[in-house]
């Protein structure tokens, strides 16, 4: 099958279209004839090698992690697809491959799309959407009343982030550029900082909850924001102890992440307020609620730009540059 492959680790020529073989779906798994794959900061993240230690995939391997299609087999204890099922999902994290023609999955980690939604439209939103749950519903159980910094309010996870908080009754900050500040306050922001005027530290006070995706220096400002006993919640790093052990991480590589998250573990401690670094996992059940909101109309995707299968690169270049409004998709079919 045709796919966008990843044959070795690093920012160029790393990556090449070319064919793969077909995936056998397993016993618990879904064969999807893929339509459309959204495009992430973690597909640059895994082609740069950054996640190689705590994600050791067997190159060459086909990148992608957000897809939509239409299921072609069943494996023999699946009983909640069928072919011809139109769904839509984030693979788990160890059999990404969103930019080929098929893809096995296991049904846990899948949904049927939403039903108000076209293909490109349902594959931009696994990964975020799942990011801005498992932040504000799990983590953070943000809400009536409660007040969110979300950060990069025009990113990915921003816009459904804002929206999501919104839904749960919160009061929504965001930050963004000068030419997005209205367009991010029509998805719901109450306050918008424009952080190429504005400091955000300087101006906002008392946040339960800041869902970061930015720096370092992003990172320490926002614990001036929270009041005693909010969260602080990045999607960007450093890795924490928390992590380490949810993953099962080596004593070697648990160390290595105590050490990385260590100082901004201690300027939140002496702050009143906690640190959490949020890996999103796969969750088909977290999916179909998503869907049941978009189909209500309370979320709705943003999709900046289309690209083909073969202009796979140029889509994650473009992702890359960091000004994409909302999530950029791959046409496959």
């Amino acid at each position: 099958m045709k796919a966008f492959i990843l044959d070795r680790y690093g920012k160029t020529g790393s990556t090449r279209i070319g064919e793969m073989p077909e995936p056998e779906p397993g016993d618990d798994d879904v064969l999807v004839q893929v339509h459309a794959a959204g495009v992430n900061a973690l597909d640059s993240k895994i082609r740069n090698g950054e996640f190689k230690l705590l994600l050791p995939y067997r190159l060459p391997a086909v990148l992608g992690n957000d897809v939509a299609g239409v299921v072609t087999r069943v494996g023999s204890r699946v009983r909640r697809f069928k072919p011809g099922d139109e769904v839509y999902a984030r693979p788990e994290t160890a059999r990404m491959g969103a930019f080929a023609e098929r893809i096995a999955m296991n049904e846990s980690a899948v949904a049927i799309k939403p039903a108000t939604l076209d293909m490109e439209q349902a594959a931009s939103l696994p990964l975020v959407a799942l990011t801005a749950w498992q932040a504000l519903v799990d983590r953070a159980n943000l809400s009536k009343g409660q007040k969110v910094l979300v950060h990069a309010g025009s990113g990915g996870v921003g816009t459904v982030a804002i929206q999501l908080a919104k839904h749960l009754g919160a009061f929504v900050a965001t930050t963004t550029s000068t030419v997005n500040v209205e367009w991010v306050r029509s998805l719901g922001a109450d306050v918008v900082v424009d952080y190429r005027k504005e400091d955000f530290a300087a101006s906002l006070r008392d946040y339960d909850v800041v869902l970061n995706s930015l720096g370092t220096d992003v990172l320490e400002k926002s614990l001036r924001v929270l009041r005693p006993g909010g969260k602080l919640i990045s999607i960007s790093g450093p890795p924490d102890p928390d992590f380490a052990k949810d993953i099962g991480a080596s004593w070697i590589l648990r160390q290595v992440m105590r050490v990385l998250s260590r100082r901004i573990r201690k300027q939140a401690m002496r702050r009143g307020v906690s640190y959490s670094f949020l890996f999103m996992k796969e969750n088909g059940e977290q999916l179909r609620k998503i869907a049941a909101l978009v189909d209500a109309g309370i979320v709705r995707p943003v999709v900046d730009r289309v690209f083909g299968l073969d202009a796979a690169g140029e889509a994650m270049a473009y992702v890359d540059q960091g000004r994409a409004k909302g999530k950029v998709v791959v046409k496959v079919r």
